[in-house]
C-alpha cells in the first residue's frame, strides 16, 4: 500500500503540536469516497517489552459482508510517550509499517481513536488519512473533548458532539443498552457518512468488526 506523504516523527510535545497545527487545515470533512466501497480496514496497536516495542495490526475486511480478506503485523521501537491528544505520534509509525505490507488497499479505514474530535482537530484518524490520502473514520471508545446530550438506549441513536460551538463528531449508540462510541470524521468522510459506515461495520457488538479483529491481532502476546 502506498504512503502518500510523510514527515519527520517528533520527539517532543512542542514539535508534535507544530505538526498538528500545520496539517489540520489539510483535513477534508466532506465525502470523497469510491462510488462502491468494497473493502474496509481497521488498525490497532499493542505494546511489548514494557511498552518499548510497538506492535501494529491491520485487518482488511470485505464490505458489506465483513469477511477477513487480509491481515498484517509490524513491529518497531516505541519512540513517543503516551500523552492524550498525541496518540498518532506514538502509534502511526508502526501502523504505517503494517499498512505498507497490505496488498488489498481499503476504501475506508476505521481507526481506534479520534478524527477531528481533537483539541487541534487532528486525531489519529485524521492524521493517518492525510498520510495515506484515504478516507478514514475515528471510532473512539472514550470521550476526549466535547459534550453531548443524553442518548436513547436503542442502537442507532446519536447526539452531536460539540466543542467550542462546533460539531466535531457524534456520540453513537452502536449497541442497545451499551455505552456509546465516539465517531468523528477522519479525512474525506462527512460525519453522517461516518456514522452510517460505523453502524454497518458494527452488526453485533459495541465496536466495529474492523476494530475488534485488529485489536485481537495487536493484543496477542502483548501487554496492551
Amino acid at each position: 500500500m502506498k504512503i502518500y506523504q510523510s514527515h519527520a516523527w517528533p520527539l517532543t510535545v512542542e514539535e508534535a503540536i507544530a505538526i498538528q497545527e500545520k496539517l489540520r487545515n489539510q483535513v477534508i470533512t466532506e465525502d470523497q469516497l469510491q462510488e462502491s466501497v468494497q473493502y474496509v480496514a481497521g488498525v490497532d496497536m499493542g505494546f511489548e517489552a514494557n511498552g518499548t516495542i510497538s506492535r501494529a495490526a491491520v485487518a482488511v475486511l470485505s464490505f458489506p459482508d465483513l469477511q477477513v480478506v487480509e491481515t498484517t503485523l509490524a513491529y518497531r521501537p516505541t519512540s513517543f510517550p503516551y500523552i492524550p491528544g498525541f496518540l498518532s505520534f506514538r502509534e502511526i509509525p508502526a501502523v504505517l509499517d503494517a499498512l505498507e505490507k497490505v496488498e488489498t488497499t481499503p476504501d475506508i479505514i476505521l481507526c481506534d481513536g479520534q478524527g477531528i474530535a481533537h483539541p487541534r482537530r487532528l486525531g489519529i484518524a485524521s492524521h493517518l488519512g492525510l498520510l495515506l490520502d484515504l478516507p478514514t473514520i475515528g471510532v473512539a471508545k472514550s470521550l476526549l473533548i466535547g459534550k453531548h446530550e443524553e442518548l436513547p438506549e436503542t442502537r442507532g441513536n446519536w447526539q452531536p458532539l460539540i466543542h467550542k460551538g462546533e460539531i466535531i463528531g457524534a456520540a453513537l449508540r452502536s449497541r442497545t443498552k451499551v455505552k456509546p462510541v465516539y465517531v468523528s470524521s477522519g479525512h474525506k468522510v462527512s460525519l453522517s457518512t461516518a456514522i452510517n459506515y460505523v453502524l454497518r461495520c458494527t452488526p453485533k457488538y459495541r465496536l466495529p468488526e474492523t476494530t475488534r479483529i485488529a485489536d485481537k491481532l495487536a493484543s496477542a502476546r502483548s501487554s496492551k
